[in-house]
């Protein structure tokens, strides 16, 4: 039965209602029909009352009266930009860059902004309960459109409920825009227009993921969610499959031949594209000759393609727990650039004289030709720097090429060894930051189940390869960043640590006993890399590591160079991962621009590119971690019956985050869960403590726990204690 139409609408606070029209219009007056009608009344009492409040808001000069009958909002200083960061029940904060604290937003002041939206807002006067709070004035620019969800269908039209609990509302979607889906599919979702008087927006679905709970669905979710694809379409596929990838020799007499100098790759036993090689030569000056040769994929992306918009939009590849989502198709990505054993590639390379003490005697910088004698897999460099099994007498004759070949590379190896030591060590005593923070990997079946966890550790083998990495971005950076006049680049920065961080951290540890010195920047990075030595292999490990990372500024790609903190280095830039990284190919580019002696380009374009890179770093990031996440959960859904030895890792007033020591898998322990006491957040300690036994469950503790749920749709595990 249809509800009667019914104009006596009621108004709850005239004041607000009239205040928030005119600041969402802040350049247009209105009358008070004009008001009424956007409040939907037309009743003689509502307009009275709006004339009324009126009157009463230009007296108290909150608004003007302009012309006869017409007023509008006086425009305050008090109106700022800031980013949304919602919170529960609708609610949100927002972050301005004018005010150290975030300001509180009630879910009847949102003004239908969602999380990450850049708005403007209103400040109130007066504080509430000590801290700022205001409304939502504008939506300057929406963060996202798109959204992963599950359908619920009804006879007339559908919803579609948001995965994310950042967004507060759900879509309304009619059912000309479901593309067919059935009630229960996870879509993406794409939200349109949102009226004036709608609770919700409508929208319409985009693309069908599958059911909930399979594999692929949920990892393709984890993509969609951060509006990140997972395959390329058909025309950047069919031009990057027409590109000529033959090396000519018209193309070689344009580049520095160095085939013929002994050259090899170490990667990932499981890495499918190679972007980096070292060639090795000892000079008769008892110095070295060492080259950092990179795929010179700038030579196949060409700006202005299908190919080159398609990388840009990417700007890096995603690396998922059981797939990599490339920035470049197979064809580069695996063929073309990677740099495989006995083959010709196409190279740009640093290219270095160093001595005994690791010390640069020369450099130089160019497109190249090389040829990989071998492929070592981490593993097997780390074995011959371990065995020393190169100690063959430089004067024994080998007739065997091959065994000759793989004699001179060992060789290489242990020394590359050598000078990478030196150089870190280096780089420490210049105020690097050392992270080797334990990463998380899974062995998978063949159907992409996780039926193991190990940990990923750094070794010298590793360090040796990063060392020689660094050197080449360093010095990069520094050819062209010294230069005069100054020239656009693209550097990757990183800024000072957070202070309050800083001392939030050093709260936390000094319950372990350890104290930090944040007198200079000297002693800060002192007393961090103590910690972090300290900490090693002791029970608060990865507690710990998180927290330091945690503290460390974000960082980023731009074309001001302000150094990296945590590298100890002036300048820095991203040279070495063209296949994987977009702003690396912006690097090759200007630096074979400004060595072919042209001018500096423009830097507003490459700051706007750096921004764009920076951001699409954060999302592959989000979507990397999330699905680490998902396997978790994967994984603990089979040991729901066993027990586990596990690190408080965060403590908060609803319960307590608990980390298995075997497998890095964390979870949380709700207070209701935890019997006999009632347990309350001690902020100060950092602790749950029992009223009546006064029992303390607080950070870096340990604790025995077992699953109680494991939910993969929400990517969450839940613990009690056993």
């Amino acid at each position: 039965m249809k509800r009667k139409n019914n104009n006596k609408k009621r108004v709850k606070n005239y004041n607000e209602s009239i205040l928030t029209i005119l600041k969402e219009n802040k350049n247009i007056s209105f009358n008070h029909k004009q008001i009424a009608s956007k409040l939907g009344v037309n009743d003689a009492s509502s307009r009275n009352q709006i004339i009324k409040n009126l009157h009463k808001l230009a007296a108290q000069k909150q608004i003007e009266e302009i012309d006869r009958g017409k007023f509008k909002i006086i425009i305050s200083t008090e109106y700022f930009i800031g980013k949304v960061d919602m919170a529960s029940r609708g609610n949100a904060y927002v972050m301005s860059d004018n005010f150290e604290e975030d300001i509180f937003i009630s879910s009847n002041n949102r003004c239908k902004a969602l999380h990450g939206d850049t708005v403007e807002l209103y400040i109130y006067k007066r504080k509430q309960n000590g801290k700022l709070q205001g409304e939502i004035t504008k939506i300057i620019k929406r963060e996202r459109s798109e959204y992963v969800g599950i359908v619920q269908m009804n006879s007339n039209y559908a919803f579609v409920v948001p995965d994310s609990n950042k967004m507060p509302v759900d879509v309304f979607i009619p059912l000309s825009k479901t593309l067919k889906a059935e009630n229960g599919d996870k879509v993406l979702v794409q939200l349109q227009e949102w009226p004036d008087k709608a609770e919700c927006p409508n929208g319409v679905i985009k693309k069908i993921l599958g059911k909930p709970g399979e594999h692929n669905t949920e990892i393709h979710s984890i993509l969609a969610e951060y509006g990140l694809p997972y395959e390329f379409p058909p025309e950047v596929e069919e031009f990057a499959n027409n590109i000529n990838t033959s090396i000519t020799k018209e193309e070689i007499l344009k580049r520095r031949d160095m085939r013929n100098t002994l050259t090899f790759t170490i990667d990932p036993k499981d890495a499918k594209d190679f972007d980096d090689a070292l060639s090795f030569k000892e000079l008769s000056n008892g110095n070295y000759e060492i080259g950092i040769h990179i795929a010179d994929v700038s030579h196949y992306l060409h700006e202005g393609t299908v190919l080159d918009d398609e990388a840009y939009k990417r700007a890096t590849s995603v690396y998922l727990v059981d797939r990599v989502v490339p920035m470049l198709p197979e064809v580069l990505s695996n063929n073309a650039c990677s740099l495989r054993p006995n083959e010709e590639k196409l190279t740009f390379s640093a290219v270095f004289e160093i001595n005994n003490q690791a010390i640069i005697q020369n450099e130089w910088f160019g497109r190249t030709v090389t040829y990989s004698d071998a492929r070592f897999a981490y593993e097997e460099a780390q074995h011959i720097i371990e065995t020393e099994l190169c100690n063959i007498p430089k004067d024994i004759s080998i007739t065997n090429k091959s065994y000759e070949t793989t004699s001179l590379i060992k060789r290489a190896i242990i020394k590359l060894n050598e000078l990478s030591r030196i150089m870190r060590k280096k780089r420490m005593k210049a105020g690097a930051i050392s992270f080797d923070k334990v990463e998380v990997k899974f062995d998978l079946d063949k159907i992409s189940n996780p039926i193991g966890v190990f940990f990923k550790t750094s070794k010298d083998a590793n360090k040796l390869i990063e060392e020689f990495m660094l050197l080449a971005n360093k010095k990069v950076a520094e050819f062209i960043g010294k230069q005069s006049p100054q020239k656009t680049f693209i550097y990757r920065t990183h800024d000072e640590p957070n202070n309050e961080k800083l001392q939030n951290l050093q709260r936390i540890v000094s319950q372990f006993g350890h104290q930090l010195n944040f007198e200079n920047k000297i002693t800060t990075t002192n007393s961090l890399n103590t910690l972090l030595k300290n900490v090693k292999g002791t029970k608060e490990q990865n507690l710990v590591d998180t927290l330091t990372i945690r503290c460390m500024s974000k960082a980023e790609y731009s074309t001001k160079n302000i150094g990296h903190y945590g590298l100890a280095f002036n300048y820095y830039s991203h040279f070495t991962s063209p296949i994987r990284r977009y702003p690396d190919v912006m690097a090759h580019r200007l630096l074979q621009h400004y060595l072919d002696g042209n001018k500096t380009t423009n830097e507003v374009i490459y700051e706007e590119k750096c921004k764009h890179s920076s951001n699409m770093e954060t999302l592959a990031t989000k979507a990397e971690r999330d699905s680490i996440k998902y396997m978790q959960v994967k994984y603990m859904q089979n040991h729901k019956e066993d027990k586990f030895l596990g690190v408080i890792s965060g403590v908060t007033e609803w319960g307590m985050y608990v980390e298995i020591i075997e497998n890095k898998c964390e979870g949380m322990i709700r207070i209701r869960d935890i019997k006999g006491d009632f347990y309350k957040f001690d902020t100060e300690q950092y602790a749950l403590i029992g009223d009546r036994t006064k029992t303390k469950y607080q950070l870096g503790d340990q604790v025995e726990i077992q699953v109680k749920k494991a939910d993969l749709l929400k990517r969450h595990l839940d613990f009690v204690l056993s």
